[in-house]
Protein backbone atom coordinates (compact mmCIF):
# COMPACT_ATOMS: atom_id res chain seq x y z
CA UNK A 1 0.00 0.00 0.00
CA UNK A 2 1.17 3.22 -0.52
CA UNK A 3 1.34 5.93 1.35
CA UNK A 4 -0.37 9.10 1.36
CA UNK A 5 1.36 12.61 0.53
CA UNK A 6 0.29 15.65 1.14
CA UNK A 7 -1.45 16.43 -2.16
CA UNK A 8 -3.33 12.65 -2.00
CA UNK A 9 -0.49 11.46 -4.11
CA UNK A 10 1.44 8.25 -3.42
CA UNK A 11 4.76 6.44 -3.75
CA UNK A 12 4.77 3.51 -6.09
CA UNK A 13 7.29 0.84 -7.30
CA UNK A 14 8.57 2.61 -10.42
CA UNK A 15 10.87 5.70 -9.63
CA UNK A 16 10.46 7.36 -12.80
CA UNK A 17 7.23 7.61 -12.04
CA UNK A 18 7.71 8.97 -8.36
CA UNK A 19 10.34 11.36 -9.72
CA UNK A 20 7.77 12.72 -12.70
CA UNK A 21 4.92 12.93 -9.95
CA UNK A 22 8.02 14.99 -7.40
CA UNK A 23 8.40 17.25 -9.99
CA UNK A 24 4.96 18.01 -11.54
CA UNK A 25 3.68 20.28 -9.44
CA UNK A 26 6.01 23.96 -9.87
CA UNK A 27 5.43 24.55 -6.18
CA UNK A 28 7.86 21.45 -5.93
CA UNK A 29 10.18 22.24 -8.81
CA UNK A 30 10.26 25.73 -6.65
CA UNK A 31 10.69 23.72 -3.27
CA UNK A 32 14.10 21.98 -4.63
CA UNK A 33 15.32 25.26 -6.23
CA UNK A 34 14.57 27.12 -3.08
CA UNK A 35 16.14 24.31 -0.93
CA UNK A 36 19.23 24.18 -2.88
CA UNK A 37 20.25 27.66 -2.74
CA UNK A 38 19.21 27.70 1.03
CA UNK A 39 21.38 24.46 1.26
CA UNK A 40 24.54 25.53 -0.48
CA UNK A 41 24.61 28.76 1.61
CA UNK A 42 23.86 27.47 4.91
CA UNK A 43 26.48 24.65 4.29
CA UNK A 44 29.19 27.62 3.55
CA UNK A 45 28.30 29.62 6.95
CA UNK A 46 27.53 26.55 8.95
CA UNK A 47 31.64 25.40 8.54
CA UNK A 48 32.70 28.41 9.50
CA UNK A 49 30.28 28.60 12.38
CA UNK A 50 31.21 25.15 13.61
CA UNK A 51 34.79 25.72 13.09
CA UNK A 52 34.53 29.20 14.96
CA UNK A 53 32.58 27.73 18.02
CA UNK A 54 29.54 29.84 17.45
CA UNK A 55 26.93 27.34 17.36
CA UNK A 56 25.42 29.09 20.44
CA UNK A 57 24.71 32.14 18.50
CA UNK A 58 24.18 30.23 15.22
CA UNK A 59 21.48 28.35 17.28
CA UNK A 60 20.04 32.09 18.68
CA UNK A 61 20.27 33.55 15.16
CA UNK A 62 17.81 30.79 14.16
CA UNK A 63 15.05 31.22 16.91
CA UNK A 64 15.10 35.02 16.00
CA UNK A 65 13.71 34.00 12.47
CA UNK A 66 10.45 33.43 13.93
CA UNK A 67 9.74 36.37 16.12
CA UNK A 68 11.10 38.26 12.97
CA UNK A 69 8.73 36.53 10.67
CA UNK A 70 5.89 36.30 12.89
CA UNK A 71 6.19 40.19 13.60
CA UNK A 72 6.06 40.83 9.70
CA UNK A 73 2.97 39.05 9.26
CA UNK A 74 1.40 41.05 12.38
CA UNK A 75 2.09 44.05 10.56
CA UNK A 76 0.54 43.20 7.13
CA UNK A 77 4.28 42.82 5.38
CA UNK A 78 6.29 40.28 3.95
CA UNK A 79 7.35 37.19 6.08
CA UNK A 80 10.63 36.60 4.06
CA UNK A 81 11.45 40.60 4.88
CA UNK A 82 10.72 39.82 8.76
CA UNK A 83 12.99 37.05 8.65
CA UNK A 84 15.65 39.16 7.22
CA UNK A 85 15.33 41.79 9.60
CA UNK A 86 15.20 39.60 12.65
CA UNK A 87 18.28 37.91 12.08
CA UNK A 88 20.38 40.36 11.27
CA UNK A 89 19.24 42.53 14.02
CA UNK A 90 20.03 40.01 16.42
CA UNK A 91 23.52 39.29 14.72
CA UNK A 92 24.38 43.05 15.18
CA UNK A 93 23.01 43.18 18.56
CA UNK A 94 25.49 39.97 19.32
CA UNK A 95 28.48 40.81 17.52
CA UNK A 96 28.25 44.85 18.77
CA UNK A 97 28.40 43.82 22.08
CA UNK A 98 32.02 45.17 24.07
CA UNK A 99 34.01 42.59 24.59
CA UNK A 100 36.68 42.38 27.33
CA UNK A 101 40.51 41.30 26.64
CA UNK A 102 40.16 39.14 29.43
CA UNK A 103 39.28 35.22 29.36
CA UNK A 104 35.50 36.35 30.48
CA UNK A 105 34.90 37.63 26.94
CA UNK A 106 33.70 34.24 25.97
CA UNK A 107 31.41 33.59 28.77
CA UNK A 108 30.21 37.57 28.34
CA UNK A 109 29.46 36.69 24.45
CA UNK A 110 27.39 33.93 26.14
CA UNK A 111 25.55 35.11 28.27
CA UNK A 112 24.59 38.20 25.79
CA UNK A 113 23.71 35.71 23.49
CA UNK A 114 21.01 34.17 25.69
CA UNK A 115 19.75 36.75 26.66
CA UNK A 116 18.65 38.00 23.09
CA UNK A 117 17.59 34.66 22.71
CA UNK A 118 14.96 34.53 25.60
CA UNK A 119 13.96 38.14 24.59
CA UNK A 120 13.94 36.93 21.07
CA UNK A 121 11.21 34.45 21.82
CA UNK A 122 9.13 36.38 23.97
CA UNK A 123 8.58 38.71 21.28
CA UNK A 124 7.17 35.82 18.64
CA UNK A 125 4.53 34.67 21.50
CA UNK A 126 3.28 38.61 22.04
CA UNK A 127 3.56 39.41 17.96
CA UNK A 128 1.37 35.90 17.93
CA UNK A 129 -1.19 36.92 20.09
CA UNK A 130 -1.23 40.41 18.84
CA UNK A 131 -1.92 39.31 15.49
CA UNK A 132 -5.40 38.63 16.98
CA UNK A 133 -6.83 36.01 14.14
CA UNK A 134 -5.88 32.58 13.52
CA UNK A 135 -2.15 32.26 12.21
CA UNK A 136 -2.83 29.33 10.15
CA UNK A 137 1.36 29.19 8.44
CA UNK A 138 2.17 29.33 12.15
CA UNK A 139 3.24 25.45 11.89
CA UNK A 140 5.18 26.30 8.61
CA UNK A 141 7.35 28.97 10.48
CA UNK A 142 8.08 26.77 13.35
CA UNK A 143 8.51 23.63 11.56
CA UNK A 144 9.07 24.59 7.90
CA UNK A 145 6.88 24.31 4.72
CA UNK A 146 7.31 23.85 0.88
CA UNK A 147 4.42 24.91 0.02
CA UNK A 148 3.69 27.97 -1.70
CA UNK A 149 7.15 28.99 -2.50
CA UNK A 150 6.89 31.03 -5.32
CA UNK A 151 9.05 32.43 -8.25
CA UNK A 152 9.41 35.74 -6.33
CA UNK A 153 10.88 34.21 -3.25
CA UNK A 154 13.35 31.78 -5.27
CA UNK A 155 14.74 34.86 -6.66
CA UNK A 156 14.83 36.91 -3.78
CA UNK A 157 16.81 33.81 -1.97
CA UNK A 158 19.24 33.23 -4.89
CA UNK A 159 20.16 37.08 -4.86
CA UNK A 160 20.86 37.08 -1.34
CA UNK A 161 23.01 34.01 -1.41
CA UNK A 162 24.80 35.42 -4.17
CA UNK A 163 25.72 38.50 -1.68
CA UNK A 164 26.26 36.70 1.42
CA UNK A 165 28.33 33.89 -0.52
CA UNK A 166 30.27 36.20 -2.65
CA UNK A 167 31.16 38.24 0.66
CA UNK A 168 31.76 35.16 2.58
CA UNK A 169 33.95 34.40 -0.21
CA UNK A 170 36.62 37.33 0.04
CA UNK A 171 36.67 37.47 3.52
CA UNK A 172 37.64 33.34 3.41
CA UNK A 173 41.32 33.40 4.42
CA UNK A 174 41.21 36.02 6.78
CA UNK A 175 38.20 34.81 8.58
CA UNK A 176 39.62 31.64 8.51
CA UNK A 177 43.31 32.75 9.99
CA UNK A 178 41.53 34.95 12.69
CA UNK A 179 39.53 31.26 13.70
CA UNK A 180 42.56 29.13 13.81
CA UNK A 181 44.76 32.28 15.33
CA UNK A 182 43.06 35.21 16.87
CA UNK A 183 46.10 36.33 18.94
CA UNK A 184 48.37 36.51 15.61
CA UNK A 185 45.84 37.65 13.40
CA UNK A 186 45.85 40.69 15.10
CA UNK A 187 49.31 41.01 15.36
CA UNK A 188 49.66 40.47 12.07
CA UNK A 189 47.11 43.66 11.69
CA UNK A 190 44.15 41.54 10.43
CA UNK A 191 40.69 43.62 11.63
CA UNK A 192 39.60 40.85 13.85
CA UNK A 193 36.92 42.43 15.08
CA UNK A 194 34.86 44.07 11.96
CA UNK A 195 35.67 40.21 10.67
CA UNK A 196 33.67 39.14 13.41
CA UNK A 197 30.87 41.14 12.93
CA UNK A 198 30.71 40.79 9.02
CA UNK A 199 30.57 36.81 9.59
CA UNK A 200 27.86 36.88 12.12
CA UNK A 201 25.68 39.74 9.66
CA UNK A 202 26.15 36.64 7.21
CA UNK A 203 25.58 33.81 9.38
CA UNK A 204 22.14 35.79 10.34
CA UNK A 205 21.22 35.68 6.62
CA UNK A 206 22.24 32.44 6.43
CA UNK A 207 19.55 31.07 9.59
CA UNK A 208 16.63 33.76 7.80
CA UNK A 209 17.30 31.69 4.46
CA UNK A 210 17.39 28.46 6.18
CA UNK A 211 14.24 28.87 8.34
CA UNK A 212 12.05 29.30 5.21
CA UNK A 213 12.75 25.92 4.69
CA UNK A 214 13.30 23.69 7.76
CA UNK A 215 11.27 26.44 10.16
CA UNK A 216 12.90 28.64 13.01
CA UNK A 217 12.89 25.37 15.71
CA UNK A 218 14.65 23.33 13.25
CA UNK A 219 16.69 25.68 10.99
CA UNK A 220 19.64 24.98 13.38
CA UNK A 221 19.92 21.28 11.71
CA UNK A 222 21.10 22.62 8.75
CA UNK A 223 23.57 24.86 9.74
CA UNK A 224 25.62 22.77 11.93
CA UNK A 225 24.92 18.95 11.35
CA UNK A 226 26.13 18.71 8.02
CA UNK A 227 29.49 20.65 8.89
CA UNK A 228 29.56 18.68 11.95
CA UNK A 229 29.07 15.16 9.98
CA UNK A 230 32.18 16.48 7.28
CA UNK A 231 34.82 17.12 10.02
CA UNK A 232 34.12 13.84 11.58
CA UNK A 233 35.16 12.28 8.16
CA UNK A 234 38.31 14.89 7.28
CA UNK A 235 40.43 17.12 8.70
CA UNK A 236 41.28 18.78 5.45
CA UNK A 237 39.51 22.49 5.50
CA UNK A 238 38.65 22.36 1.38
CA UNK A 239 37.65 18.74 1.22
CA UNK A 240 35.93 19.51 4.60
CA UNK A 241 34.04 22.84 3.43
CA UNK A 242 32.59 20.88 0.05
CA UNK A 243 31.66 17.70 1.98
CA UNK A 244 29.79 20.08 4.32
CA UNK A 245 27.66 21.55 1.07
CA UNK A 246 27.03 18.43 -0.47
CA UNK A 247 25.91 17.00 2.85
CA UNK A 248 23.58 19.44 3.13
CA UNK A 249 22.03 19.61 -0.25
CA UNK A 250 21.48 15.55 -0.22
CA UNK A 251 19.54 16.09 3.21
CA UNK A 252 17.40 18.79 2.00
CA UNK A 253 16.80 16.88 -1.35
CA UNK A 254 15.96 13.70 0.70
CA UNK A 255 13.87 15.59 3.23
CA UNK A 256 11.70 17.47 0.34
CA UNK A 257 11.28 14.40 -1.22
CA UNK A 258 10.39 12.29 1.26
CA UNK A 259 8.38 15.55 2.86
CA UNK A 260 5.81 15.55 -0.33
CA UNK A 261 5.01 11.82 -0.09
CA UNK A 262 4.16 12.55 4.24
CA UNK A 263 2.29 14.00 6.17
CA UNK A 264 5.05 15.64 8.07
CA UNK A 265 6.50 18.71 8.10
CA UNK A 266 10.02 18.90 5.72
CA UNK A 267 11.65 20.36 8.88
CA UNK A 268 11.20 16.89 10.86
CA UNK A 269 12.61 15.32 7.71
CA UNK A 270 15.76 17.39 7.52
CA UNK A 271 16.04 17.12 10.84
CA UNK A 272 16.25 13.69 10.91
CA UNK A 273 18.09 12.87 7.91
CA UNK A 274 20.77 15.44 9.30
CA UNK A 275 20.80 13.10 12.44
CA UNK A 276 21.46 10.29 10.53
CA UNK A 277 24.23 11.60 8.48
CA UNK A 278 25.64 12.77 11.61
CA UNK A 279 25.71 9.23 13.33
CA UNK A 280 27.18 7.74 10.20
CA UNK A 281 29.84 9.70 9.68
CA UNK A 282 30.79 9.21 13.86
CA UNK A 283 30.64 5.84 13.19
CA UNK A 284 32.94 6.01 9.80
CA UNK A 285 35.32 7.92 12.02
CA UNK A 286 35.43 5.00 14.69
CA UNK A 287 36.34 2.83 12.39
CA UNK A 288 38.62 4.48 10.35
CA UNK A 289 40.30 5.27 13.60
CA UNK A 290 40.44 1.85 14.94
CA UNK A 291 42.09 0.11 11.13
CA UNK A 292 44.48 2.80 11.82
CA UNK A 293 45.72 1.67 15.71
CA UNK A 294 45.37 -1.41 14.21
CA UNK A 295 47.95 -0.91 10.89
CA UNK A 296 50.21 0.76 13.66
CA UNK A 297 50.42 -2.24 16.11
CA UNK A 298 50.94 -4.63 13.54
CA UNK A 299 53.50 -2.50 12.03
Amino acid sequence: MSAPGVLGTGLSWSLRDDLDQLFAFHFMVNAFRAGTIVAVLAGAAGWFMVVRRQTFAGHTLALVSFPGAAGAIWLGVSATAGYFVGCVAAALVIALVPRPASGRSHSEESAVVGTVQAFALACGVLFVSLYGGFLNSLTGLLFGTFLGISDRQVITLFAVAIVVLGVLGAIARPLFFATIDNDVAQARGLPVRLLSVVFLVLLGCAAAEASQITGALLVFALLVMPAASAQQLTATPAFSFALTIALAILITWLALAVAYFSVYPVGFFVTSFGMAVFVLSLAIRYLMTRAHRERRALA
